[in-house]
């Protein structure tokens, strides 16, 4: 199999160390090979703190990693060649001081995974309890057994708290037992082993995000008192300014008799338990763990709220924490599962990616969603289109607080984005590619600033979000300003051919197409701006109609002038949408299809992906696609499109995309689902669903790929459950795969949450809730099946008889070379170099 045709295989794990269980991802016995990506899969988040799933006693570990969602260092960024306009200000996500750190030493030897004597093991994360639980039982090189099992949860319910819980019992001996719980400074100081070059762990790779060669936390506070049982430290970021402190609170509950101590320093704090075990007896370590982050409240501020938080927890006490743990998660999967009956594995698997998205975005208010999440320090904590496009769709039709969050964010930007603009010679707002602070972060123009189509996806997904919800107040207060700016941004940037009967034209950017960049009329960035364009004057109008004293604040608030409105529409209308008669498709852009194919069947393996072993400009000259770029734009405007259409285009541009970027998989899921593909859409969605799991592009070990996790919802949702939503009208048309019986999700449609259950020859509608939506209103929403429109009210499941799954096409698309363009050339495959 080529690299970038779909995988083949249904399930990627080895099952005898990741057995099945619906509910929980398991790991039988740890693999020390593996250990970057198994800290991945295991880390536990709320969207504002992250732990990854390091071992509780610390040493063990591939890369360290406790995150702040939006807690970020500055640096200058150093161009060989500088030009105006360039990056200047770098942003990296910062390593905070690691709490999780508990060791255990027996007859005063230390707990090693790597080199223990293991009777028993088995690590689990649960998706219903969001708990990660380790259950081991070690046999010291003193032939003594010790049960131990530990367990780490980051809050939902309690955004600044985590919890940790260490047992440890002497099965059949008794012996000197220390237990040592820290908060080391990795990001400056040392390991528990007081080992500066192993702080970050012994598989940081400094290349995977920006690293520093300085310190970057300067000590503001330390402080520990042992009848308390409570340490804290406190830091401020060198450059950025930023503040951060955090404290923890313990509880020993032992029968056996011991004697605790405390020691602080401006790296580490340590509460140290020196007790006598007895047999039988469980030693029970509770450990409360609070941060509080600023963009500059005084160290001492946030340390107060530290202790706010602890107190609130203690006088909680941990068994209701679980409590309102395990409630938000039941909350969290009655509106977000999907179900795969009879298909534990994949099962499994999907819950595992939806669960990483509430991981990733429950809890990041204030702040945006990071490509990694909160699980690794890869992408240095950016945040880029992903949340619009792969995240957001799942959190408006599921958790729609959450997409209403993440959108206040983007909105938080605006005056930086306004400012972009003006630096880059444009009006209106020009949104950074990947930012921390709201500034541009992208080093490279040509694959970051260029890509201007993120005004577009933030539009989208604002437009989205309204005609999910009706919620006008964010729309009136926030989202009609960011289309505003950047339907300004769209008008100002194009251009009207005249000879070309008033064609509007986009020139100089980058789609979403990595491997071809700043072309003219790239077909994704036309067809979303026209979107953006027609949004921003619909909305202007609508809310003109509909509240008048709020449209003339808006008016005034931005200055508005009817005749931009006019020229919005006019631009949309006139919008070129390029069409290659010769070749039945639309150019990925205006000189796409005069290049050559990439020979991607005879690249070697050794060779992939491209962007590591080829220079750039080589990679340009050639028709070869990073990610979907036509396939993404023929899912997000499907209905400006023909199945005609739509089928041509896929069957032109999937043979030669690389799927190099794990952002493709799932789009070219959904469009080869809905042309007929059904099987290559089938292994598509599988390829997604284990890119993290079963570490498919070999770079796990750096975080969650987020947005591919948002994907698979869509992939199940909007390709096999056939679920579409073009601006306020929504179509389902399935599509289910030939190896399941059944697929059910749900989607919340302006307050009503609906249960779609597919089945091979019908389909069933079931309200299952109905909530006052946006406007304080219950709406019976409309949903046309097939062409058959069906008003969704509470009462007797809707069925609707399904005539099969759509089209049937078999094997793949031919390739591409050996057609014939409109000059009457042949496109030929090359590899470059061979």
């Amino acid at each position: 199999m080529s690299w970038h045709e779909a995988p083949l295989e249904e399930d990627f794990l080895d099952r005898t160390r990741w057995p099945v269980d619906e509910w929980r991802l398991v790991e039988a016995y740890p693999d020390q090979a593996e250990l970057g990506v198994s800290e991945t899969l295991f880390s536990v988040a709320n969207g504002y703190l992250g732990m990854r799933g390091n071992v509780t006693e610390g040493r063990d570990s591939h890369t360290h990693g406790t995150f702040i969602n939006g807690f970020h260092e500055t640096w200058p960024i150093h161009h060989a060649e500088e030009a105006f306009g360039f990056a200047r200000v770098g942003q990296t996500i910062v390593n905070a001081p690691d709490a999780k750190v508990i060791r255990l030493y027996v007859d005063d030897e230390p707990l090693l995974l790597s080199v223990a004597d293991l009777l028993q093991y088995e690590r689990s994360i649960d998706f219903r309890e969001g708990v990660l639980e380790r259950e081991i039982i070690w046999r010291t090189p003193s032939n003594k057994r010790v049960h131990v099992v530990a367990r780490r949860m980051v809050s939902f319910t309690e955004r600044h708290l985590a919890v940790l819980e260490f047992e440890v019992t002497m099965l059949d001996d008794p012996a000197p037992i220390a237990i040592s719980s820290q908060i080391l400074n990795r990001q400056d100081g040392e390991d528990e082993y007081h080992v500066r070059s192993k702080a970050m762990g012994e598989g940081h790779d400094p290349r995977k995000s920006d690293g520093f060669d300085r310190r970057v936390l300067e000590p503001k506070y330390n402080w520990g008192d042992v009848d308390q049982g409570r340490v804290a430290l406190g830091y401020r970021c060198i450059d950025s300014g930023m503040t951060l402190a955090v404290a923890a609170h313990h509880e020993l509950e032992t029968e056996n008799q011991y004697t605790q101590r405390v020691r602080v320093e401006d790296d580490l704090a340590k509460m140290t338990y020196r007790i006598a075990a007895q047999p039988g007896k469980t030693i029970r370590l509770t450990k409360l763990v609070s941060y509080h982050t600023s963009r500059g409240v005084p160290v001492r501020e946030l340390l107060d709220r530290c202790l706010r938080t602890l107190d609130r927890a203690v006088e909680c006490g941990t068994e209701q924490l679980h409590a309102d743990q395990r409630d938000w998660l039941e909350a969290f999967w009655t509106r977000s599962d999907v179900q795969v009956p009879g298909h534990p594995a994949v099962q499994q698997a999907i819950r595992w990616n939806l669960f990483q998205v509430a991981q990733a975005s429950a809890r990041a208010e204030g702040a945006g969603i990071p490509a990694k999440g909160l699980t690794g320090s890869g992408y240095s904590g950016h945040y880029f289109w992903d949340t619009e496009v792969y995240v957001l769709p799942f959190l408006t039709y599921t958790n729609p607080s959450h997409a209403r969050n993440a959108l206040r964010f983007r909105h938080s930007l605006l005056e930086a984005a306004r400012r972009r603009a003006r630096e880059m010679s444009q009006s209106g707002a020009l949104f950074p590619w990947r930012t921390i602070n709201g500034e541009e972060a992208s080093a490279f123009f040509a694959a970051g600033t260029a890509q201007y189509h993120i005004d577009a996806d933030i539009s989208y997904a604002i437009t989205q979000y309204y005609l999910a919800t009706n919620d006008e107040d964010f729309m009136i207060r926030q989202g009609i300003d960011v289309l505003v700016e950047t339907a300004r941004m769209w008008l100002d940037l194009g251009f009207w051919r005249d000879e070309e009967v008033g064609t509007f034209h986009i020139h100089g950017v980058t789609g979403p197409d990595e491997y071809t960049t700043v072309v003219n009329d790239n077909l994704f960035t036309n067809v979303m701006a026209r979107f953006n364009l027609r949004a921003a004057a619909l909305a202007v109008k609508e809310l003109a109609e509909r509240d008048g004293p709020s449209y003339d604040q808006m008016v005034t608030r931005l200055a508005l002038d009817d005749r931009e409105v006019a020229d919005w529409e006019r631009a949309a209308r006139d919008m070129a949408i390029p069409y290659d008669e010769a070749l039945g498709v639309h150019p990925q852009d205006q000189h796409f299809l005069e290049r050559e194919v990439w020979d991607l069947d005879h690249t070697p393996q050794d060779k992939r992906p491209l962007l590591l072993n080829y220079h750039p400009l080589v990679i340009y000259r050639f028709q070869v696609i990073k990610q979907a770029d036509v396939v993404l734009a023929l899912y997000l405007q499907g209905k400006h499109f023909t199945a005609e259409q739509k089928r041509a285009n896929f069957e032109y541009y999937d043979p030669i995309t690389t799927g190099d970027s794990t952002l493709s998989a799932v789009v070219q899921s959904i469009i080869a689902a809905e042309v007929g593909y059904r099987e290559l859409a089938f292994r598509y969605f599988l390829g997604a669903l284990f890119v993290d799991l079963a570490d498919r592009h070999n770079n796990a070990t750096d975080g969650v790929h987020v947005a591919s996790t948002g994907g698979v919802w869509s992939a199940l949702v909007g390709g096999f459950g056939g679920f579409r939503d073009h601006q306020g009208e929504f179509t389902i048309d399935p599509r289910l795969p030939e190896q399941w019986d059944e697929l059910i999700y749900r989607v919340t449609i302006q307050g009503t949450r609906v249960r779609v259950t597919v089945r091979r020859d019908e389909l069933e509608l079931v309200v299952e809730e109905q909530r006052p939506n946006g406007r304080g209103e219950i709406v019976d929403p409309e949903i046309a099946v097939r062409g058959k429109v069906i008003t969704l009210a509470p009462g007797d499941p809707v069925v609707v008889a399904l005539d099969g799954q759509g089209p049937v096409i078999t094997g793949t698309p031919p390739p591409v070379a050996g057609r014939r363009r409109a000059d009457g050339t042949i496109i030929t495959a090359i590899v470059p170099g061979r």
